[in-house]
């Protein structure tokens, strides 16, 4: 019925009409221009027998179909689903508050997969096919798109679809859903006032990216920030000086590929203040150490690790693919340039939480030596300060920090430890 309906709207309106309405960038306005033609067919056809609630989601599909990315659609407009994940045609499932779940078969054939994915990475100036398999790309609205298709793929052409949230935009609202503390979030801020050079640490889907921006957001507005991203993520709705950069992948000839390591060599000529990569995971290792350790404090980074050992660990192996040197001499560099990590976890509930906060610094005999400032257990949901971090101190003795914020600050971590043993 659906297609049948389809077909009769294309040669009523034509396929030149259609193609033009729907290249309109407001996929609303799309819809509502094909609506009346939709209805006038379905009105016209005698065959076609439908009540009300039957007409309503058959005009709804076709235009899914003709406007937007079919039986997907509904699910990019569900704003509980954060990532969409479709597996040939035999499944697709969803993430939904950090839970995966089965949707069923919403595709019949692993053809008209192929061609969702042909319609969404076209406008984009994008294509995937034999020769070149596997294609990432990000949407107009930042959703981040993946897909690959067979021989890659064995079981068919598989795609998935991240969504990042707007709401979430700033630590305040990280502590409002539990993420985190009031007073962590502080402490978090300091440093990040404070110049402090971090990086956010966690496993894919902890939730770095969103703990990265709010870390971002706390950065003074006087003060001009460079982003490097493999895909844009990062919102900077309130930042009044942002220059988002944004890698690119080679074109089909090989040509026009500029790298994350491309984008932070040339950062260093744009006279940033601050320098935000969204996530460091090759050769780039290096430069950012050395950006961060040469001017530019208080910069910010993602990295894939378990714990804040196994991130010095990763970094050094990624700064070696940039620089032949020597483990120890990196391992120097990473002590001089880093000065915090801050891990992000998600639980297998699917919450995730700000945990840890371990410091960074030169160990007297070289190499480095992490120091525990904060300690979170996201199972038990409670945090403990461990000790103070040094640069507090050193904000008062600057001059950096009021001494009112301060101990206010150190009021209510000692209020959280009472709380915290009261409870024990």
């Amino acid at each position: 019925m659906r297609v049948h309906i389809m077909r009769l709207m294309m040669d009523r309106v034509g396929f030149a009409e259609v193609a033009r309405i729907v290249k309109v960038p407001d996929v609303e306005q799309a819809r509502v221009e094909l609506r009346p033609a939709l209805e006038a067919v379905i009105n016209a056809d005698t065959t076609i027998d439908l009540g009300v609630r039957e007409r309503e989601r058959v005009i709804s599909d076709v235009l899914d179909d003709v406007v937007g990315i079919g039986p997907l659609q509904s699910l990019l407009e569900d704003d509980e689903v954060t990532e969409i994940m479709v597996n040939g045609c035999t499944s697709t499932f969803i993430e939904r508050g950090g839970v995966l779940s089965p949707i069923g078969r919403p595709f019949e054939s692993d053809e008209q997969i192929r061609i969702l994915i042909d319609r969404i990475i076209s406008p984009l100036g994008r294509r995937v096919d034999e020769r070149s398999p596997m294609v990432n790309a990000r949407l107009p609205n930042g959703y981040r798109v993946n897909a690959v298709i067979p021989p890659v793929a064995i079981d068919g052409p598989t795609l998935t679809i991240r969504k990042f949230s707007d709401r979430i935009s700033s630590l305040e609202h990280l502590v409002r859903l539990g993420s985190l503390p009031a007073w962590y979030a502080q402490m978090l801020s300091f440093a990040v006032r404070l110049r402090e050079d971090l990086a956010v640490v966690g496993g894919t889907g902890s939730g770095k990216t969103t703990l990265l921006n709010a870390l971002s957001c706390e950065i003074p507005h006087g003060e001009r920030i460079v982003t490097i991203e493999d895909s844009a993520e990062l919102k900077f709705t309130h930042h009044p000086h942002v220059v988002r950069l944004e890698a690119r992948e080679a074109s089909i000839e090989g040509e026009g590929a500029v790298t994350i390591h491309d984008l932070l060599v040339n950062a260093l000529r744009m006279r940033p203040d601050r320098i935000v990569v969204g996530e460091v995971r090759n050769c780039e290792a290096i430069d950012m150490l050395e950006a961060m350790s040469t001017g530019h404090d208080g910069s910010l980074t993602t990295l894939h690790a378990g714990s804040a050992e196994e991130a010095v660990v990763r970094l050094t192996l990624l700064a070696r693919y940039g620089v032949d040197l020597a483990s120890s001499l990196i391992e120097e560099q990473i002590a001089m340039a880093l000065d915090g990590i801050v891990m992000s976890v998600r639980t297998p509930s699917g919450k995730r939480y700000v945990s840890s906060y371990t410091g960074v610094s030169r160990a007297p005999g070289g190499g480095v030596e992490l120091t525990e400032y904060v300690r979170g257990d996201a199972v038990a949901h409670t945090w403990e300060l461990i000790r103070e971090p040094p640069f507090i101190g050193e904000a008062l003795r600057t001059g950096a920090l009021e001494q009112e914020e301060v101990d206010r600050w150190r009021s209510s971590c000692q209020r959280a430890s009472e709380r915290s043993r009261q409870s024990a």
